[in-house]
């Protein structure tokens, strides 16, 4: 034990030291390369009126730049170095496991429910593909926007925190001077405001607002946006009038479509995910690459139970049960399942609890709604037994919010989406800071509360349960 803590940490150090001396190589290369412009603006004749003083301008303009630079590092990486689980909150970096990411789609949009796709997918020959790792998105220098497309559940979004994550540690993209994520469900909530890009920039980052302008020529600079899928502006590309100037205000559905055709900011990076489904928003014309995430491979998912079970012995025993179910190893291809599996597994294999050990969707989802119910009553109220008839009420709520929204065909909600169903925003947090895994409430980064189920399948899951109930119901009520 103490030789495997003494190899963890001698490995600590030197990813250390490694992310250290990487940081330094950049900036020691972008140093000279500031140098190199700043002889070559002196000697051209092209600028014959060039004085020392307006050189000199420039110079602290980059230094000037490489400070904001270092203050948007470091509010990053804050941000993405931990990631939530089972009710707190561990590294990133601790519990990552690689995804598999392939270059290309595999077909047209398929109606047919995602569980499908990710069994049709868990088929497909690797030999068809070519795997990419993230942080290779964007080697290739002619590749401006990058779509990736992949279920609900699938791992985009944490690997555009890791990659994020990786930047700010000058593990990898060491050429991107300024990386802007700005997730869909964030921008959702400035749909009414006129801004300018430079404006909305400094609204998600405020450390950066003494930069009036961004000089894609001098840096290069990448935009984020997550969660196409979740996107409730109307992307009107056809309509929106063309807009070129940073500083020109306009509606943030303006800002995004020109932005995204490349009339703004048109040498910076676009990185855009999406669900299938949603994908065809973003004209063809407008994306240079398309990817696909795969989520776990049958060695990755095996990778990943080894990482968030402790205990290898009971590792060993929750991979034995998810293979000697088709339906559940094929679902593990999702990561977010594969975790609400180790929640459940983790304890009736681990001997915390008796009963039969589920071998379904339907029955692992049941188990996983009991423990997170089970543990809110365990943390509030301390009772060991929760009220069943408080219970059945909190269930009906959230079942009656999954069905109604499933209906607008929405995987976001706000505030007002809870109100209409006649829910208690108050109530809901006392879920969401427990049974994270049942219905999620996250904080935008200044704009207020944003609600979501972990993955679709829970969502339809509680959705089925509330529209089963609600009929029992109505055909005793009516006897």
């Amino acid at each position: 034990m103490k030789l495997r803590s003494q190899k963890k940490k001698s490995n600590i150090s030197k990813n250390h030291l490694d992310s250290i001396f990487q940081e330094l190589e950049y900036k020691v290369i972008t140093l000279i390369k500031n140098e190199l412009k700043r002889f070559r603006k002196l000697l051209s004749p092209d600028y014959p009126a060039c004085t020392e003083r307006e050189v000199e301008d420039e110079e602290d303009l980059h230094k000037l730049a490489s400070v904001y630079q270092s203050k948007l590092k470091s509010k990053l990486r804050e941000k993405f170095k931990r990631i939530s689980q089972h009710g707190s909150s561990v590294l990133l970096n601790d519990i990552y496991t690689e995804l598999y990411i392939t270059e290309g789609w595999s077909g047209d949009v398929n109606n047919e429910h995602e569980v499908r796709q990710i069994e049709t997918a868990s088929r497909r020959p690797a030999t068809q593909e070519t795997a990419i790792k993230c942080n290779d998105l964007f080697t290739d220098k002619s590749i401006r926007s990058v779509l990736t497309k992949g279920v609900a559940g699938i791992g985009k979004t944490v690997s555009v925190q890791k990659f994020i994550l990786d930047w700010t540690e000058g593990k990898a993209n060491l050429d991107i001077f300024f990386m802007f994520p700005l997730p869909f469900r964030e921008l959702n909530l400035m749909k009414q405001q006129n801004l300018s890009l430079m404006n909305l920039l400094h609204h998600f980052f405020p450390e950066m607002r003494e930069l009036e302008s961004i000089d894609c020529d001098s840096y290069k600079v990448m935009l984020i946006f997550d969660s196409l899928d979740e996107c409730r502006l109307p992307l009107n590309f056809q309509k929106n009038e063309r807009l070129c100037d940073v500083t020109e205000s306009a509606s943030v559905d303006v800002l995004l479509t020109n932005l995204i055709k490349g009339n703004l900011l048109p040498s910076a990076l676009l990185w855009i995910t999406s669900r299938p489904g949603a994908a065809n928003q973003i004209p063809p014309e407008c994306v240079d690459q398309v990817t696909e995430v795969r989520g776990f491979s049958d060695p990755q998912k095996e990778e990943y139970f080894r990482k968030r079970i402790s205990v290898q012995s009971l590792a060993n025993k929750i991979i034995t049960h998810m293979k000697s179910s088709r339906s559940l190893y094929i679902m593990c291809h999702i990561p977010v399942f594969c975790w609400i599996s180790a929640t459940v597994l983790e304890r009736m294999l681990g001997e915390a609890e008796s009963g039969e050990i589920p071998k379904t969707l339907t029955q692992m989802f049941t188990h996983f709604l009991i423990f997170q119910i089970k543990h809110k009553h365990q943390k509030y109220h301390q009772k060991c037994d929760p009220d069943p008839q408080q219970t059945r009420e909190s269930i009906l709520a959230l079942g009656k919010l999954a069905f109604q929204q499933l209906e607008k065909r929405n995987l976001i909600f706000y505030e007002e989406d809870l109100r209409e169903c006649g829910i208690d925003v108050r109530e809901m947090s006392v879920y969401s800071g427990v049974c994270t895994q049942i219905f999620r409430e996250e904080f935008g980064l200044h704009l207020g509360k944003v609600f979501s189920f972990v993955h679709l399948s829970v969502q339809e899951f509680l959705a089925a349960l509330y529209a089963f109930i609600s009929y029992i119901s109505r055909n005793v009520t009516e006897q």
